[in-house]
Protein backbone atom coordinates (compact mmCIF):
# COMPACT_ATOMS: atom_id res chain seq x y z
CA UNK A 1 0.00 0.00 0.00
CA UNK A 2 1.38 3.39 -1.02
CA UNK A 3 1.38 6.05 1.65
CA UNK A 4 -0.55 9.17 0.69
CA UNK A 5 1.23 12.48 0.10
CA UNK A 6 0.02 13.86 3.44
CA UNK A 7 1.45 10.86 5.30
CA UNK A 8 4.78 11.34 3.56
CA UNK A 9 4.75 15.01 4.55
CA UNK A 10 4.11 14.16 8.21
CA UNK A 11 6.97 11.63 8.21
CA UNK A 12 9.29 14.13 6.52
CA UNK A 13 8.35 16.78 9.09
CA UNK A 14 9.05 14.41 11.99
CA UNK A 15 12.45 13.63 10.44
CA UNK A 16 13.30 17.32 10.00
CA UNK A 17 12.20 18.18 13.55
CA UNK A 18 14.09 15.21 15.02
CA UNK A 19 17.28 16.67 13.57
CA UNK A 20 16.60 19.99 15.36
CA UNK A 21 14.91 18.94 18.59
CA UNK A 22 15.83 16.43 21.26
CA UNK A 23 12.22 15.20 21.35
CA UNK A 24 9.43 15.64 18.81
CA UNK A 25 5.82 15.94 19.93
CA UNK A 26 2.61 16.16 17.93
CA UNK A 27 2.40 19.83 18.94
CA UNK A 28 5.81 20.46 17.32
CA UNK A 29 4.57 18.87 14.10
CA UNK A 30 1.37 20.93 14.20
CA UNK A 31 3.28 24.18 14.70
CA UNK A 32 5.83 23.37 11.97
CA UNK A 33 3.18 22.42 9.42
CA UNK A 34 0.63 25.04 10.43
CA UNK A 35 -2.08 22.44 11.04
CA UNK A 36 -4.42 22.03 13.98
CA UNK A 37 -3.53 19.69 16.82
CA UNK A 38 -6.59 17.47 16.15
CA UNK A 39 -5.52 17.05 12.50
CA UNK A 40 -2.01 16.06 13.57
CA UNK A 41 -3.32 13.71 16.26
CA UNK A 42 -5.45 11.90 13.71
CA UNK A 43 -2.58 11.65 11.23
CA UNK A 44 -0.14 10.43 13.89
CA UNK A 45 -2.68 7.80 14.93
CA UNK A 46 -2.90 6.55 11.35
CA UNK A 47 0.89 6.53 11.01
CA UNK A 48 1.22 4.64 14.30
CA UNK A 49 -1.34 2.04 13.20
CA UNK A 50 0.50 1.62 9.90
CA UNK A 51 3.79 1.03 11.72
CA UNK A 52 5.60 4.20 10.61
CA UNK A 53 5.71 6.07 13.94
CA UNK A 54 6.05 5.17 17.60
CA UNK A 55 4.84 7.32 20.48
CA UNK A 56 6.20 6.78 23.98
CA UNK A 57 4.37 7.37 27.25
CA UNK A 58 5.59 10.99 27.33
CA UNK A 59 4.09 11.65 23.89
CA UNK A 60 7.41 11.78 22.04
CA UNK A 61 7.35 10.64 18.42
CA UNK A 62 9.96 8.40 16.84
CA UNK A 63 10.09 7.10 13.29
CA UNK A 64 10.22 3.34 12.85
CA UNK A 65 12.74 1.95 10.35
CA UNK A 66 10.10 1.91 7.62
CA UNK A 67 8.91 5.41 8.55
CA UNK A 68 12.47 6.71 8.53
CA UNK A 69 13.17 5.16 5.12
CA UNK A 70 10.16 6.92 3.59
CA UNK A 71 10.95 10.22 5.32
CA UNK A 72 14.58 10.17 4.18
CA UNK A 73 13.57 9.33 0.60
CA UNK A 74 11.14 12.26 0.47
CA UNK A 75 13.61 14.61 2.18
CA UNK A 76 16.36 13.65 -0.30
CA UNK A 77 14.00 14.27 -3.19
CA UNK A 78 12.96 17.63 -1.78
CA UNK A 79 16.55 18.81 -1.36
CA UNK A 80 17.80 17.49 -4.69
CA UNK A 81 14.84 18.83 -6.68
CA UNK A 82 15.06 22.23 -4.96
CA UNK A 83 18.76 22.50 -5.81
CA UNK A 84 18.15 21.35 -9.38
CA UNK A 85 15.41 23.90 -9.95
CA UNK A 86 17.49 26.73 -8.47
CA UNK A 87 20.49 25.65 -10.58
CA UNK A 88 18.43 26.02 -13.76
CA UNK A 89 17.35 29.51 -12.76
CA UNK A 90 14.12 29.06 -10.79
CA UNK A 91 13.84 31.46 -7.86
CA UNK A 92 14.23 29.86 -4.42
CA UNK A 93 10.62 30.31 -3.28
CA UNK A 94 9.21 28.71 -6.43
CA UNK A 95 11.87 25.98 -6.44
CA UNK A 96 11.02 24.98 -2.87
CA UNK A 97 7.27 25.02 -3.53
CA UNK A 98 7.57 22.99 -6.74
CA UNK A 99 9.95 20.48 -5.17
CA UNK A 100 7.44 19.96 -2.35
CA UNK A 101 4.72 19.16 -4.87
CA UNK A 102 6.79 16.96 -7.17
CA UNK A 103 8.72 14.98 -4.53
CA UNK A 104 5.69 12.84 -3.77
CA UNK A 105 4.83 11.86 -7.33
CA UNK A 106 8.02 11.65 -9.34
CA UNK A 107 9.05 8.11 -10.23
CA UNK A 108 12.26 6.65 -8.86
CA UNK A 109 13.58 6.32 -12.43
CA UNK A 110 12.98 9.98 -13.30
CA UNK A 111 14.30 11.20 -9.97
CA UNK A 112 17.53 9.21 -10.35
CA UNK A 113 18.01 10.60 -13.89
CA UNK A 114 17.50 14.18 -12.66
CA UNK A 115 19.90 13.57 -9.78
CA UNK A 116 22.54 12.04 -12.10
CA UNK A 117 22.14 14.93 -14.56
CA UNK A 118 22.45 17.53 -11.79
CA UNK A 119 25.50 15.77 -10.33
CA UNK A 120 27.18 15.66 -13.77
CA UNK A 121 26.67 19.40 -14.21
CA UNK A 122 28.07 20.13 -10.74
CA UNK A 123 31.42 18.54 -11.58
Amino acid sequence: MRLQESGEMYLETILILSRKLEHVRSLDVAEHMGFSKPSISRAVGLLKNAGYVLMDSAGYLTLTDSGRAIAEKIYERHNALSRFFMNIGVDEKTALEDACKIEHYISDVTFEKIKAFADSKAE
